[in-house]
């Protein structure tokens, strides 16, 4: 198998302020790896058997509630890293992650994360970054799900997929990998039918676009006045 190259990881923001030769040798541990869309990188309380950073694709990160309805997390973008359970003290991973489509991935083996944080403290200090990051983020939606109302916290997380992974077309910005109505329901703590009459009602104001599984947002300046509450609501 050919050697990656530190091209791969070079310039991500998990590698700054490291040497091209630590580079070297974290990407010559690594392997990498392709998952289908829809396949599992890995499963909520399943042993945390690696560490992974996307490469290409995206990926849904969902957790499971008591009565067996799944809540999506978040979404990761290329260049983020994913599954570090060693770094939150756990020896299982906290949720279940999703391809969302064909995704390419680099792993390595979750025991050699001590190692890691001896050789390479840069390193370990952008992943508690990444995990700072992510709890300020989890912080925030506990606020949205207490404080606002649905047609907020739908406009607020489409504006952050845009923010995430916008790709600008000749209509607005597309958000750029299948996401559905139940998908959105799911980050947002809804259901399915209020999505659905949301993203009517605003296809008809012309703020949103959808179709199967896609969505385009086309004028982010009146999502932000309903987000934050500036707009009349739906």
């Amino acid at each position: 198998m050919a050697s990656l190259d530190r091209s791969l990881i070079a310039g991500l923001s998990a590698f700054q302020d490291l040497t091209a030769k630590e580079l070297d040798t974290i990407i010559g541990r690594a392997r990498s790896k392709r998952i289908a869309r829809n396949a599992f990188l890995f499963e909520e309380e399943q042993e945390a058997h690696s560490f992974f950073l996307l490469l290409d694709g995206h990926v849904r990160v969902v957790k499971s509630t008591p009565d067996g309805h799944e809540v999506t997390v978040r979404y990761i973008s290329p260049g983020e890293l994913m599954g570090i359970a060693l770094a939150l003290g756990r020896t299982t991973y906290p949720a279940s992650a999703i391809a969302v489509v064909d995704c390419v991935s680099l792993a390595w083996p979750s025991h050699q994360w001590p190692t890691f944080a001896e050789e390479f403290p840069a390193f370990v200090a952008n992943a508690y970054k990444t995990i700072g990051s992510r709890l300020q983020d989890a912080h925030s939606r506990v606020i949205e799900m207490s404080t606002e109302q649905v047609d907020q916290r739908v406009a607020h997380a489409l504006l952050k997929l845009v923010d995430q992974t916008g790709k600008k077309t000749g209509e607005g910005f597309l958000i750029d990998f299948p996401l559905s109505r139940q998908n959105i329901a799911e980050m947002t703590g809804t259901t399915l039918h209020t999505v659905s009459r949301l993203l009517s009602c605003w296809e008809g104001k012309g703020l949103v676009k959808s179709g199967r599984q896609k969505v385009t947002v086309l004028a982010p300046h009146r999502l932000l006045e309903l987000a934050e509450g500036r707009a009349e609501k739906s």
